[in-house]
């Protein structure tokens, strides 16, 4: 089997696209398509089944998954080995805002420690867009809300969305709820609009942003009501106790890989850095 092909496989497994795979690996979808095409008639199985407009795996696509990143891991690892630190570059890592000091801190200190003279750069931003990032190779590893249905990245933490505000709870009383939350993209903004409204609940969006700074701000000016993961809860920001209120979904927060990777930070040192970071933050929880 061909590590190239592999690496694409692995790429639409973790994306659920052709084309994001096809930015990802830079090729063609015709390149890919071809690639699927070789592998399947390698194995003798098909890998991909369509429903609808849907291009899922088969039995067979589902087995050689587990496969697949064991040899793309296993390359990336021996490549790894005999690489030295010198003349390389900083390792990239993209991260939204809200999880700077929940996640990533934890996590730059324990890739400090394995790789104390790696140069470490950091780019915050939505994930959507870091997920554009990965995609264009700007970013090495990028720390994510997993989308829904999909099986992108390393698991770092499970948490769940929380209604808060910023001292001041009686906003929750008002006939017109004020709200501030992040951009459109967020599943808790979506969660929260949509449950209001079924709710029959009257509500106002003050403003909206990727910034979790500004809203935390907003917040504790008691411009509004938000949402938040659980560990995003900073100083001054509190759980609405207030049960009337729509629930909102539990989210993955995951560390994705670029498929092209890192010299230094391959895929075998993302599995093994999100495994520590996992077992750390489950005895701390």
């Amino acid at each position: 089997m061909d590590l190239d092909a592999l690496r694409s496989f692995v790429a639409f497994v973790d994306t659920g696209s052709f084309t994001r795979a096809a930015k990802q690996i830079h090729r063609t979808q015709g390149a890919i398509s071809m690639q699927m095409k070789k592998l399947e008639e390698d194995l003798g199985h098909s890998l991909f089944i369509k429903e609808g407009r849907n291009l899922l795996l088969t039995e067979k696509g589902k087995k050689l998954v587990s496969y697949a990143r064991k040899i793309v891991s296993l390359h990336d690892e021996a490549v790894g080995e005999f690489s030295t630190l010198q003349n390389h570059r900083p390792l990239t890592i993209g991260c939204p805002d809200d999880y700077v000091d929940s996640v990533l801190a934890d996590l730059l200190e324990i890739i400090h420690a394995q790789y104390p003279t790696l140069h470490l750069k950091v780019l915050c931003d939505s994930s959507t867009k870091l997920r554009e990032y990965i995609d264009n190779g700007d970013i090495d590893l990028a720390i994510l809300t997993r989308a829904p249905d999909k099986e992108e990245g390393y698991i770092l933490r499970h948490d769940k969305g929380l209604w808060v505000h910023g001292g001041f709870p009686e906003l929750v009383e008002k006939e017109t709820i004020p709200l501030v939350l992040y951009d459109e993209d967020c599943k808790f903004h979506t969660a929260a609009i949509d449950g209001l409204d079924k709710m029959g609940r009257l509500h106002d969006l003050i403003c909206t942003s990727s910034s979790s700074a500004t809203l935390k701000t907003l917040l504790k000016r008691g411009l509004g009501l938000g949402t938040l993961a659980s560990s995003s809860l900073t100083e001054g920001l509190y759980p609405l106790e207030n049960k009337n209120m729509p629930p909102l979904p539990a989210v993955d927060i995951v560390l994705a890989v670029s498929p092209i990777p890192h010299p230094l930070f391959g895929v075998t040192q993302t599995v093994n850095l999100s495994s520590e970071y996992y077992a750390q933050d489950a005895k701390i929880a």
